[in-house]
Order: C-alpha cells, then structure tokens, then sequence
C-alpha cells in the first residue's frame, strides 16, 4: 500500500526542487541535519496526502460521471438519464 502512494511521477521533480530550495533556506537558521529532516517529512506528508486525496476522489467517482449532467454512474448506467429514457 505504501508503495502505490509514493509513486514517483513528473511532477515530483518540481516538489523536489522546491523542497531542495527551501532546506537550502533553512540551513542559516538550524543545523543541515534538521533542515534535511524537515524537507524529508514534508516530502513524504505531502505525497501521503495526495494519496489519501486521490483515493478519496476515486472513490466518490466510482465508475465516472455522466457527461449529460454530472452525476455518478453505476452499473454501467447514469440513474437520472436511464430513467428518464425508459
């Protein structure tokens, strides 16, 4: 579980690069060791947070949305626009 949460894609070179950046900002205030281990928790907090949130979003969708007005699809069906048409 841990592993499909940390999925490593495009966008975490920007998250990288920003974290790299902003250690490099705390190293004046606080020894290298605590600013690396900062930038590492937050890394890993945000990439568990996204997880959690795409999870959550892929649960709430479950099979799609209609395209016609926007409500959950189930069982292969919109159950406003199926009902409509019977």
């Amino acid at each position: 579980m841990v592993l499909i949460l940390l999925n490593f894609e495009k966008r975490d070179i920007i998250l990288i690069v920003g974290l790299l950046l902003f250690m490099i900002g705390l190293i004046p205030f606080m020894a290298p060791i605590y600013a690396a281990l900062i930038v590492i928790v937050i890394y890993f907090g945000i990439k568990f947070y996204v997880g959690h949130r795409r999870k959550s979003i892929e649960k709430e969708l479950g099979e799609g949305i209609c395209v016609d007005c926007g409500s959950k699809i189930s069982n292969q069906k919109c159950p406003n626009c199926d009902s409509v048409n019977e």
